[in-house]
């Protein structure tokens, strides 16, 4: 079969690599993918945010499947769009998308169906969030409502850096559009976990918990990035955890979503917190993480290709998905100066000398003489596995040490904290 996969990032590179050992999957084409993708499948100079070109496209060279893989073209209905032009589509609907989309949905929704979550109020004057801010006090947190490349969220320690980064969204403009709402919340505390589950509008299947690491430096300091690396599975995340969870949110999610009349059918990401009180949702996305899912599909042992099919046509529960024993672990390159400002366009070396590790391409193009080189803000995810996580860790900070540019930055503590 001919299958389409929408996107261009590490994450897309993850896909196209677990769709490519599915006998199924005769050939694999990715939108617009890049220079390491395109060693696995053949790259089409579209964007992913073009929908009626993406559409026509698939129309036109026949593809039997398509997969949505980022958050953008979700929101703004593509699978809605390739569905309407007769396309098998994997991926959620615009109208259930918005779980992602709009963060005041989302707080809703929650608590309509009483899913835990942190108590919150949704704001579009500035002086009505200002106001609220010095009545709640710090630590407290703000949120953009719409997407903002995983960056649109502020763990604000003090009053004032909470009023700034309401300034900056409904007055500067940081977010576009997305920032003139303002969803403020409670800052929950507790570690971290997500869960990846697919999703066929009705059934749901949790993928091995995973965790990432947002800042940009170690000790998780300085700003917010898209992630600087993830491990699977999470020590915190207990099988009475994950009971719990399927009762309390994954279940209670899926059934509010078809409730609405917006069945969710793809993946679905839950973003946890592990408080005193339980698991609580920080967030929902309605599409694989990035990094997670480098290490979460790098553990699979089922056919992917076979998993999509199934959510689409809503039998997943018919299904039996099957997971390798052990840990993974990605660990992200980026470019010095990310998430900030930065320069593109360096030549990547030692890419030849990685062992026992997959590197997936997150921001790289070919130079003039077929060099790889650096292209965007997070450029490379060096993913190992390992029968602990210690050493899954080992291995891929060991696979990585050859890779080289100028001014190359990594987190050296991406899991230490679970396996030191």
């Amino acid at each position: 079969m001919k299958v389409l996969v929408v996107g261009g990032g590490g994450r897309e590179h993850a896909i196209c690599w677990a769709l490519k050992k599915s006998p199924k999957v005769t050939e694999l084409f990715c939108a617009p993918g890049n220079a390491g993708i395109s060693s696995i499948a053949t790259c089409v100079p579209i964007t992913a945010t073009d929908v009626d070109a993406m559409v026509q496209w698939a129309v036109d060279n026949a593809m039997d499947f398509v997969m949505v893989a980022p958050d953008d073209p979700l929101a703004l209905g593509m699978v809605d769009a390739m569905e309407a032009a007769g396309l098998k589509t994997f991926g959620p609907r615009k109208n259930a998308a918005i779980i992602e989309a709009s963060k005041a949905f989302s707080k809703e929704l929650m608590a309509k169906y009483h899913i835990p979550t942190a108590k919150y109020k949704t704001f579009t004057d500035e002086a009505e969030a200002l106001a609220y801010i010095d009545q709640e006090g710090a630590p407290i947190v703000v949120k953009a409502d719409g997407l903002a490349l995983g960056k649109g969220v502020t763990v604000a320690e003090t009053v004032e850096e909470a009023k700034q980064a309401v300034r900056d969204m409904m007055e500067g403009g940081k977010f576009g559009a997305s920032g003139l709402t303002v969803v403020i919340e409670e800052c929950m505390v507790g570690p971290e976990v997500t869960v990846l589950c697919f999703a066929d509008g009705e059934h749901i299947a949790p993928m091995p918990s995973s965790q990432d690491h947002k800042r940009a430096y170690d000790g998780n300091l300085g700003p917010n990035t898209g992630g600087m690396g993830a491990f699977t599975p999470s020590p915190n995340y207990t099988p009475e955890l994950a009971d719990q969870c399927m009762k309390e949110i994954f279940l209670p999610t899926m059934a509010a979503m078809k409730a609405e009349g917006r069945p969710f059918k793809g993946v679905i990401y839950f973003g946890l917190m592990l408080t005193p009180q339980g698991p609580k949702v920080v967030e929902y996305n309605a599409r694989f993480g990035d990094p997670e899912t480098q290490a979460v599909l790098y553990q699979l042992d089922s056919d992917l290709f076979e998993i999509f099919n199934a959510c689409v046509d809503g039998t997943l529960a018919d299904l039996v998905i099957r997971w390798k024993p052990g840990a993974a672990c990605c660990l992200v390159l980026a470019s010095g100066g990310y998430p900030l400002s930065y320069e593109k366009g360096f030549e990547i070396s030692g890419l030849d000398r990685v062992e026992n590790a997959t590197v997936f391409h997150a921001g790289t193009k070919f130079g003039p003489t077929g060099a790889y080189l650096t292209n965007g803000g997070r450029v490379l995810g060096v993913t190992a596995s390992g029968d602990t996580l210690a050493q899954a860790v080992e291995h891929a900070y060991a696979a990585a040490k050859p890779i080289s540019w100028k001014d190359m930055h990594f987190r050296t503590d991406i899991g230490k904290v679970w396996v030191d």
